[in-house]
């Protein structure tokens, strides 16, 4: 087939058997991953790059994206095999990785967040919380899996917020989370080559319930006015689009694109998965821009996110009658929940919110489920 024969094509390794291959997942989809011989060891191993592509590519944005996926995995293959030959060669100094600092690594990591508030915002939560359980300094080697559970263990009996409260479970989950990240990405750029979360599980995330708003809510808060117009107008964008509040606030005009084939869509990468996304956009979502200006220039000129904003938003919701606790999270949960709920099958909404796996989109068809047990229920008793 097509994925294959372009796989096939950029699979000249050096060595002739060092190459990019596929795995076929359940959803149309294919997953990376590299094949690596180590002439030296006579070891084979697999590296997953959690990336994926279209089984059967049809459209010419999905051909663009397998294209795409590829070149950046055959750089990421012809890094590889340099760092490979580097090791069978004596010049890959593991040692000194090892010993290099973890927490300097963190912060690093942390700091290049820094223009996602919430993405960066968490991670710097971490780094404090690593702080105040490892110190300034521990080194590569000294992550092991039982320091790591060790990690756990404080996150879920021992941290403390700031009005020093125990943790969360999903703050533990998400916080320890972004440790693995970090570990994760030291390995896949050799500063390990052993990755020690092989046995160590994760956090699990608690269950919470998502708020979002009706068809008919979401109608009173368009009517509405709102302190801020800038504030209603991403709201209502990101409610008609699902976009995340990172992702809004950082929309360009020229990101706003326009074709024949496909009309009104986005083409951006996510600020928090990193992934690229094309999303088609209604003409009613598209009303909520306001007057095209010049490309380089952000959409929603203004918007910050602030205690004073949140107050302005949950203030307007309050205007248009509604009780629920509000925040710009809610306009996402809002798309997903009426996108199920007028017939869109949960695989479309799932490549709509931009997720990597389905499961994460279940938790609304849970929601749906329960909507629909409560109408089932709505009929008074007949039996007079």
């Amino acid at each position: 087939n097509t994925v294959f024969h372009i796989v096939t094509i950029m699979c000249n390794a050096i060595s002739g058997r060092d190459t990019i291959r596929t795995k076929k997942l359940a959803n149309k989809k294919e997953s990376i991953y590299l094949d690596i011989y180590n002439p030296e060891s006579k070891v084979r191993k697999k590296e997953y790059l959690k990336m994926r592509i279209n089984s059967d590519p049809t459209t010419a944005t999905e051909k663009k994206e397998n294209k795409e996926t590829l070149l950046v995995a055959e750089k990421i293959r012809a890094r590889r095999l340099l760092e490979l030959q580097n090791e069978v060669h004596g010049f890959y100094d593991q040692k000194k990785n090892l010993q290099s600092n973890f927490i300097h690594y963190f912060k690093k990591l942390t700091d290049e967040r820094f223009e996602s508030y919430g993405n960066y915002g968490n991670w710097d939560s971490t780094y404090k919380h690593l702080t105040r359980f490892a110190g300034e300094h521990i080194t590569f080697e000294q992550i092991t899996p039982d320091w790591l559970e060790k990690f756990k263990t404080y996150l879920l009996t021992k941290a403390k917020t700031k009005s020093n409260k125990n943790l969360a479970q999903n703050s533990a989950h998400s916080y320890f989370n972004k440790v693995r990240a970090a570990i994760n990405q030291a390995f896949s750029e050799r500063i390990i080559i052993y990755n020690p979360l092989s046995s160590v599980k994760s956090i699990p995330s608690a269950q919470t319930q998502k708020e979002y708003l009706t068809l008919d809510e979401l109608k009173k808060m368009a009517k509405e006015e709102c302190y801020y117009p800038i504030v209603k107008n991403a709201f209502l964008f990101s409610a008609l689009t699902g976009i995340r509040w990172s992702d809004v606030t950082t929309l360009l005009w020229k990101q706003i694109q326009f074709s024949e084939e496909s009309g009104y869509y986005i083409r951006f990468t996510q600020q928090k998965t990193k992934g690229v996304e094309t999303l088609p956009i209604s003409e009613q979502a598209l009303q909520y821009l306001g007057e095209r200006k010049e490309n380089e220039t952000k959409i929603f000129v203004g918007l910050k996110y602030s205690s004073t904003m949140n107050m302005r938003l949950q203030q307007w919701a309050m205007k248009a009658g509604i009780s629920k606790n509000i925040t710009f999270h809610c306009a996402r949960h809002t798309f997903a929940t009426l996108q199920l709920t007028f017939g869109t099958d949960i695989y479309t909404v799932s490549k709509m919110l931009g997720h990597s796996e389905l499961k994460t989109t279940q938790v609304y068809a849970q929601i749906i489920n329960q909507k629909k047990i409560d109408a089932a229920n709505i009929i008074p008793d007949i039996n007079l």
